[in-house]
Parts: structure tokens; C-alpha cells; sequence
């Protein structure tokens, strides 16, 4: 292989992520090739500063400040009211679709229209009955007003 190919490939020699034909193949031309040693050296370079970087935190204060802001309450509930809209129409849109289409169509068996049907109903209970004890868990959080 010639330089241009290997140094496609240094990056990945460097992080272990070549298998063992490509790893050796690296390997015997770094012996042989000073430039790509050279290369291979100012990745592990670069490699190490940026291991070394660290993003800053923002301090509480400032989280506190924007998770109480008017204008992040006001996005986060258009935000929800949107989605729940769209969720509602589509949720509609579905049901019509699937009354009309499957469970009107006289080609489609009673049997496997009673099986759909159930597993609807049982998904809606199910669905009902895990929102309900969601809502009822955080009504009831003793904990919820504890800062962290």
C-alpha cells in the first residue's frame, strides 16, 4: 500500500478499530515509512489535547433561572399542546382508517376482527390504566419539592 492509502488508516490503527490484515499492513509500512510515523505521531498529538478537554458546567444558579423562566414554560407547553394535537388528529385519522378499511371489509374473516379488536381495547385499558397510576404516583411524591 502506498502513504496516501495508510494515513486513510491511521485514525483507525490509532483507536484498535482495524482488523488483524489492515492492523499489520499498517504496522509493517509504519516500520518502513518515517513521513507516516510523522503522521501517526501528530495524531496521537491531537488525539491527547482534545482527551484533555473539559465543557464547563454552568453554575446552579443559572439552570434554576431557566427552568423557572416564563419563556421556557411557555415553549415546553405550546411544545406539548402541539404534539398532543397532531397525536389526537393522527390517532383519529387511524381509526377511521382502520374501521373502514378492515373491520367493514366483508373479504376479512369475524374471527381476526374480534382478535384486532381486543387487542385495541386491551392496549387502550392498559394504556388508561398506567397513565392513571403515573399521574397518581406524582400527585402523591412527598419528595418533589426537595431540591437537589
Amino acid at each position: 500500500m502506498n502513504c496516501e492509502q495508510i494515513r486513510e488508516l491511521l485514525a483507525g490503527y490509532q483507536d484498535g478499530e482495524l482488523d488483524g490484515a489492515q492492523h499489520e499492513m499498517v504496522s509493517g509500512h509504519l516500520e518502513e515509512c518515517a513521513d507516516c510515523r510523522a503522521e501517526l505521531a501528530q495524531l496521537d498529538k491531537v488525539k491527547e489535547v482534545t482527551g484533555k478537554v473539559k465543557y464547563n458546567d454552568l453554575p446552579l444558579e443559572v439552570w434554576e433561572g431557566y427552568w423557572q423562566g416564563i419563556y421556557r414554560r411557555i415553549e415546553r407547553g405550546l411544545g406539548w399542546i402541539f404534539a398532543s394535537v397532531g397525536a389526537v388528529i393522527m390517532l383519529i385519522t387511524g381509526a377511521y382508517y382502520l374501521v373502514k378499511d378492515y373491520f367493514m371489509d366483508p373479504a376479512v374473516a369475524l374471527f381476526p376482527k374480534i382478535g384486532v379488536g381486543a387487542l385495541i381495547i386491551g392496549g387502550g385499558f392498559l394504556l388508561v390504566s398506567v397513565g392513571r397510576e403515573r399521574i397518581f404516583a406524582h400527585n402523591r411524591d412527598r419528595y418533589k419539592e426537595v431540591q437537589r
